[in-house]
């Protein structure tokens, strides 16, 4: 039901199944689970069973024991709902260009263009219309932050952010950790990002870099279309999966045989990408925006890594044991998206155009870091100041967007910058699911980096690894996977090194 209404937010009958599922089924099975966990806790056979096999499982069961609270059953369902009206809110949006309706996702393309002018106009008629929404935002938001500030009340927390950490099960970092990460990205990422920006800026011969000059190829050659159709880059895409690891790709091909793609762009389908597990037939479903662009590709094979991990584990008897935390679940879609560059030729018939597609890609892997330490350092002082004001909340990002940002000049365009966050959805429908996207860059950085040195190797480790499932804990999957399980400057400084030196080469 939530795949069938983000794929058509604008149908009434979707809409209402999936809020009664919301409102009335899952409401109903919670205290159900809850209490099965109880018993499962209080039983003196399952805390004998052995540490090797059942570790995660007790551990698991026992923290979600100590945070439920029935109270916040009927809460989850507001948030729910407020989760789909902002689903809604998105889908409808469409802007009218050059005297055309395109969505969102569709503007995109222009950005890209190498007449300035276009980009700007078509830069600007996006960000006005997001602005048109933006006291819907707010208002959203705020609708949101008091029930989750309320949640964490209910459950004994100080605040969100920390009944997050325990909600997530998050056991193996903290927030602290997470300061630290925002600090080596504002060392070691934040220098490398703004040197990439300087370059970019200089060939292209701009006085300064504007928001509309960050996608455009800055030789001026003519943006890279590596398909025009769905089916053109599910073919594209099998093709790479197959040469990745042809039993991977069985699976891809399992779920376009039943249909579980739905990759191209339309109104009123959601914004954004996501692997959905139909838990019932354990096959995936993979739902994205697709319009062209090379960025696509990168989402159907990130897409497509989330897919394999849980097609592997399809047989796992624990149904617990399924699902891995998310930092590693995106080391198995990130990693993907690297295995996958040595055969980029699928799409690309030069290697002019193959060396652009890597550098476009590893150019967007060093700037996620800084992005995802804004999105993250924004979160954590949210739900550690709940009584702020909107004026403190858009003073607050405006800080961070300074700390984090690159050489990028934004004025004039003041006002859309203060309110970028609101296109970053996780924000609204998954808080503090972000930090996740840096922990498991790190991780799928060092996949890559064995690949280099040992490709079958590599490749076996991260099947292994894919295959643990959440069996373990996030330091043994990572050490399954031949990489380490830290995201401390430690680690970050030199792989940020590597990129840079292979983005000289290409």
């Amino acid at each position: 039901r939530y795949v069938e209404m983000t794929c058509n937010t604008e149908d009434k009958d979707i809409e209402a199944r999936h809020l009664h599922f919301i409102s009335e089924i899952e409401p109903k099975c919670r205290p159900r689970w809850h209490a099965l966990d109880e018993k499962m806790v209080a039983s003196p056979h399952f805390n004998a069973l052995p540490d090797d096999r059942y570790f995660v499982l007790k551990r698991s069961t026992r923290a979600g024991v100590e945070i439920f609270r029935e109270e916040n059953i009927a809460l989850g369902v507001e948030e729910a709902k407020l989760d789909q009206a902002f689903q809604k809110l998105n889908g409808a949006m469409t802007v009218q260009f050059r005297g055309k309706e395109h969505t969102m996702q569709q503007m995109i393309p222009y950005l890209e263009q190498n007449d300035r002018a276009l980009r700007q106009e078509a830069w600007e008629a996006t960000a006005q219309r997001r602005l048109q929404d933006q006291d819907a935002f707010e208002d959203l938001f705020d609708q949101m932050l008091k029930l989750r500030v309320q949640i964490a009340a209910n459950a004994g927390f100080e605040n969100y952010r920390d009944y997050t950490f325990a909600a997530k099960q998050r056991f193996d970092y903290t927030p602290k950790d997470c300061e630290r990460f925002h600090d080596a990205v504002k060392k070691a990422v934040v220098p490398a990002v703004r040197q990439i920006q300087r370059a970019r800026q200089a060939e292209l011969a701009a006085d300064s870099l504007r928001p509309w000059d960050l996608a455009v190829d800055p030789k001026s050659r003519p943006p890279l279309r590596p398909f025009e159709t769905p089916e053109q880059l599910a073919d594209g895409c099998h093709a790479i999966f197959k040469k990745v690891d042809a039993d991977l790709d069985a699976g891809f091909q399992r779920m376009r045989e039943l249909g579980n793609l739905d990759l191209e762009s339309r109104k009123g389908k959601a914004p954004g990408g996501y692997q959905a597990n139909l838990d019932e037939i354990r096959i995936p479903f993979i739902f994205m925006n697709a319009v062209g662009m090379q960025n696509d590709l990168r989402v159907l094979l990130h897409e497509g890594g989330h897919a394999f991990h849980s097609l592997v584990n399809r047989d796992e008897p624990l149904v617990q044991y399924r699902f891995a935390p998310m930092e590693f679940c995106e080391v198995a879609s990130m990693s993907m998206e690297l295995l996958g560059d040595p055969y980029l030729n699928v799409f690309y018939d030069s290697e002019e155009d193959l060396a652009r597609g890597r550098r476009e890609h590893l150019e967007g892997i060093v700037e996620l870091f800084p992005w995802v330490a804004t999105v993250d350092a924004f979160q954590q002082w949210i739900y550690t100041h709940p009584d702020h004001t909107r004026d403190q909340r858009r003073e607050t990002w405006r800080a961070l967007r300074a700390r984090f940002a690159g050489i990028e000049d934004w004025s004039g365009y003041e006002k859309i910058n203060d309110y970028l966050w609101h296109k970053q959805l996780h924000i609204f429908l998954a808080p503090f699911y972000y930090i996740e996207y840096g922990i498991a860059q790190l991780g799928a950085l060092q996949v890559w980096r064995n690949a280099q040195q040992d490709r079958a190797k590599a490749i076996a480790d991260y099947k292994a690894s894919l295959k643990l499932g959440a069996s373990k804990p996030l330091p043994e999957l990572f050490k399954t996977a031949g990489i380490r399980f830290d995201f401390s400057a430690e680690t970050l400084s030199p792989l940020t090194d590597t990129v840079m030196t292979e983005l000289e080469r290409l």
